[in-house]
């Protein structure tokens, strides 16, 4: 799309940055801006365009569609057409698109936390089928957890051979999730970053990964308080006339990050015996506001504070 908004050529290519570059390589053209919708190959797409110096710019997605909800019809077409008009009139948002470090660091991290989710949830699973059978597992460690069941169901052989199956898938995702765990302490340890974060009170290894990928380049940030708002962590203002609203935390950003926030909080209230100026903030915050609503804050502060 040329500068008056005229289409100058409209064609479909498969989503591979080779052949991407391929076709917006032509020499005939004079390309200003290449819009890419954040998506899930955008990072890929991204670094294969860049690569090949072409100007791509990633747009945020919540706010292409709100640009292009006012056309009628939704084709790729048509909002092919609108991102070329947005990046025209210069009505984009542009997002940040992490370095391949931050990227095998947050894949670390989801895999690590997906292995830990199907380990509990087979724990759950065994629970629930045994209570069918009146078996009650009660509270017990997680290295007492598997001799437990094996002793509930040592009268049941039909119901011992289903939970020793379980029981196999269980031990082999809790010994791929220690091998994953131990790769993240390994990062840690090599990182200068991540040891300093550790430093503040609540955060953790985990913690302290995670907000090192999610930050990537701390310069694209203006100062740290801009920190709080990218991670959904300041509340929504809604302001009309005379009415001034406003609401909850906004919860944009990176969902992940934020419930590692919300977890270092809830150690900083409640386990961490030291006391810090952190604590004392937010222990007045507590007497004021309630817990919940400190955690969040904390949150903020913790997001700040590293």
């Amino acid at each position: 799309m040329d500068e008056t908004g005229k289409v100058c050529r409209e064609l479909k290519v498969t989503s591979h940055p080779d052949d991407l570059a391929q076709v917006l390589q032509d020499p005939a053209w004079r390309l200003e801006r290449v819009g890419l919708e954040a998506g899930p190959l955008s990072q890929w797409l991204y670094s294969g365009l860049a690569a090949a110096g072409l100007p791509v710019i990633c747009i945020e997605t919540r706010h292409t569609k709100a640009f292009l909800k006012a056309q009628v019809n939704k084709t790729d077409r048509n909002d092919a057409r609108g991102i070329a008009q947005m990046m025209r009139v210069n009505l984009f948002r542009p997002v940040h698109v992490k370095t391949l470090t931050s990227q095998d660091r947050r894949a670390l991290l989801i895999a690590r936390k997906l292995l830990q989710e199907k380990s509990l949830a087979i724990e759950n699973d065994i629970r629930g089928l045994l209570r069918n059978f009146g078996l009650k597992v009660g509270v017990i460690g997680k290295v007492r957890f598997e001799d437990q069941i094996r002793e509930l169901v040592a009268g049941l052989p039909e119901l011992a051979e289903i939970m020793a199956c379980l029981l196999e898938a269980r031990q082999s995702l809790r010994e791929r999730f220690a091998t994953l765990h131990r790769k993240v302490l390994a990062t840690v340890r090599d990182d200068d970053v991540c040891r300093r974060l550790m430093t503040i009170p609540g955060v953790g290894s985990v913690v302290s990964l995670a907000f090192s990928a999610t930050i990537d380049i701390p310069a694209r940030f203006k100062n740290s308080k801009a920190v709080g708002p990218a991670l959904g962590l300041t509340p929504v203002l809604n302001q009309s006339g005379e009415s001034n609203r406003i609401g909850r935390v906004s919860l944009c950003g990176d969902a992940m990050m934020r419930a590692l926030l919300y977890e270092a909080a809830q150690v900083l209230l409640t386990r961490v015996q030291k006391w810090s100026w952190l604590k004392a903030w937010a222990m007045t915050v507590v007497r004021r506001r309630g817990l919940q609503k400190t955690i969040v804050a904390l949150a903020r502060r913790l997001a700040v504070a590293c």
